[in-house]
């Protein structure tokens, strides 16, 4: 039952982030800086966290000095993706922002190889070499439109995939222990430390920027900095870390749908062939090793 329930909870999770690109296109689209809505986003997330957290009366057991930093620590790495992810989207159009942030998945595939000594082995290498195929026909470099990219945008794509590889690494491992709520809001708190310090700059600006920066920084904030560190601190913990990896490739498909659909981005059927690979390839690399690994037992 618990396992069930953790693979509701990391779908949910990764599912909503897919819906960020939509707030944050028409943030840009009416003249709100990246510092902006940052700053808004991430404060809406800490006041209804540690709002919720406190009218529930959470428990705070486990929480000592070590948990709070590791928490702050997994929560800053939250922050560094929506900062990355956000202003990639300043220059790529959306489908292409989360096609480079997906990323993420053979980067947590290196992650898993340096921090915990698990070298890949020849499925891992081969899915990654069907991922980075995908990548090459979902960016639809065949049809010649990504020469006209900005490579800005495609650096500040990969560095959010590396900031959110290590948000997934780090989550299912940091004070599992501890109240969901609880985490939750400290993890949002680092977020919201790393982006005042960052946008400092940006602080004046906030109050004056109108209820409608508010209202679309609440959008961000639940779908980027709410709901995803929220059930994934619900459900990480009670997947294996493979099976958190496949569930969470139902955010690439979420993203472009939402993409195409709402803001009327067009996608190629090259494109979804290389999104399909993608998604093929993560499920057959963690299928597979977790079939070795029972193999084994």
């Amino acid at each position: 039952m618990n396992k069930n329930r953790g693979v509701l909870f990391v779908l949910v999770g990764a599912a909503s982030f897919g819906f960020t690109p939509v707030f944050v296109k028409t943030a840009f689209a009416n003249g709100y800086s990246l510092g902006q809505l940052n700053i808004a986003q991430m404060a809406i997330a800490f006041l209804f966290l540690w709002g919720i957290a406190i009218v529930r009366r959470s428990s705070f057991k486990g929480i000592n000095r070590v948990s709070i930093v590791r928490l702050l620590v997994t929560g800053a790495f939250v922050g560094l993706t929506s900062v990355f992810y956000y202003a990639s989207i300043q220059y790529l159009p959306a489908s292409l922002a989360i096609i480079l942030l997906f990323q993420f998945v053979w980067i947590g595939m290196v992650f898993e190889w340096v921090f915990t000594n698990i070298k890949p082995t020849i499925l891992t290498l081969g899915a990654i070499a069907l991922i980075l195929t995908g990548v090459f026909f979902a960016s639809d470099f065949v049809g010649g439109t990504i020469q006209d990219v900005p490579v800005i945008g495609v650096v500040l794509g990969l560095l959010a995939a590396f900031s959110y590889a290590g948000f997934i690494f780090f989550s299912g491992k940091a004070a599992t222990t501890v109240d969901p709520w609880v985490r939750s809001a400290t993890m949002v708190t680092g977020s919201l430390i790393l982006v005042t310090i960052l946008f400092m700059g940006d602080i004046p600006d906030v109050p004056a920027g109108g209820p409608e920066l508010w209202l679309l920084a609440a959008g961000v904030g639940l779908f980027g900095a709410v709901l995803p560190p929220l059930f994934f601190a619900m459900g990480a913990h009670q997947v294996p870390d493979g099976l958190a990896n496949i569930l969470s490739s139902v955010e690439l498909p979420v993203a472009i749908i939402s993409a195409s659909l709402i803001l009327s981005e067009e996608i190629t059927v090259l494109q979804w062939a290389g999104i399909l690979l993608i998604i093929g390839a993560i499920v057959m690399n963690e299928l597979g090793s977790m079939k070795l690994k029972y193999r084994m037992k």
